[in-house]
């Protein structure tokens, strides 16, 4: 999964909007009630705080579904599974076993204590919590880089660096399908009904198949260039892809056409997540701040501001409290060694009364 380091926004590119759906971008009049009400909110609670989960970089952080635990995937081969507190994360396991970089991890839709990561190990390993070990490892064929789990829960699907995506069985944990694609897979997600397969690719493109028959529906021209990664809102309204033309745009499910675009970073889309109630996104790249807009209008909401290139950003499954991981290194000691962090943006700011 090639990433373009070289920016490639819509100044560079001489347009507006992601390829021919330009005419749907739209500027909304003045910001909204929901707007200034969060923005009041967020200056309030704008307070981002560091918790230390690896020894590498974080590639990866994901809620449970019932928001009690956050995890991380690193670089290191490790996953790490924190608890939210009423202030803060606490870090309560560090999960080993993988033999090579955890890129990315999820947790079941509907089970708080399951959660499944992908590895440059060729494998995919699922967990517990409740007894903090691996329940089950499979083996696949190629070194995984994307993972995503159904919304019934009953089956996982698994993307290589050979374009390769293959379909588990969450009980049994054998493989159901195997799908070999012949250009560049990049994220890949099921819609919220669960029976359609969506597939960014290389080529600016989302590929749409039917499920389980996997017979192909639709492939969209969404970029002018990678289409990166892709959300679904939780209400089921919108999906938002990222691309490295630096756009986000916003499609209607129903009708899959482009609504909205935005256009605030200025490098490659790397991530993005939807808030509980799918009225806010965050969207994220090297630019040195997550842009936080609210889905309706395209109105900006906030930016939070980072030292370094985003990795992966989640919005809490129930609070406005955004988890997100970057580039950054540990300065203290050796500025090339990196540190491993989780951050936690969204806290209470707490004003220290001066004696």
């Amino acid at each position: 999964m090639a990433v373009p380091t070289a920016p490639m926004g819509p100044s560079a590119l001489g347009q507006t909007g992601p390829g021919s759906m330009a005419p749907w971008c739209s500027v909304s009049s003045g910001p909204s009630r929901y707007v200034l009400g969060m923005q009041e909110l967020f200056r309030g609670h704008s307070k981002t705080r560091e918790f230390l989960a690896h020894s590498a970089k974080v590639h990866s952080v994901a809620w449970s579904c019932d928001g009690r635990r956050l995890a991380s995937g690193s670089f290191d081969k490790t996953a790490s599974v924190f608890l939210l507190e009423k202030d803060r994360l606490v870090k309560e396991n560090n999960y080993r076993g993988h033999g090579d970089s955890v890129d990315q991890l999820c947790w079941h839709p509907s089970n708080p204590d399951l959660f499944v990561t992908a590895s440059g190990d060729k494998t995919i390993r699922i967990w517990d919590v409740r007894t903090t070990k691996c329940i089950a490892t499979v083996n696949t064929k190629g070194e995984n880089i994307n993972i995503c789990w159904s919304p019934d829960g009953q089956t996982i699907a698994v993307g290589n660096k050979d374009d390769v995506v293959t379909f588990i069985d969450a009980k049994t944990h054998r493989s159901k399908a195997e799908e070999q694609f012949k250009f560049e897979v990049n994220e890949i997600s099921w819609n919220n009904d669960n029976n359609m397969f969506f597939l960014t690719n290389g080529n600016g493109c989302i590929n749409i198949l039917s499920y389980p028959e996997l017979k192909p529906v639709q492939s969209i021209n969404a970029h002018p260039s990678n289409c990166i990664c892709i959300k679904f809102d939780p209400m089921g309204k919108y999906f938002a892809t990222g691309s490295a033309d630096a756009l986000v745009s916003l499609w209607d499910v129903d009708e899959l056409v482009c609504v909205r675009c935005f256009s605030r970073l200025d490098w490659p889309v790397r991530t993005l997540s939807f808030s509980h109630d799918g009225k806010m996104l965050a969207s994220a790249s090297e630019d040195h701040f997550i842009d936080i807009a609210e889905v309706e209008t395209g109105d900006k909401l906030w930016e939070v501001q980072c030292e370094s290139p985003t990795f992966t950003v989640a919005w809490h499954p129930k609070r406005p409290l955004l988890a997100f991981a970057c580039d950054d290194k540990d300065g203290k000691y050796d500025s090339s060694r990196e540190a491993g962090t989780v951050k936690l943006f969204g806290f209470l700011i707490i004003l220290e009364r001066r004696l």
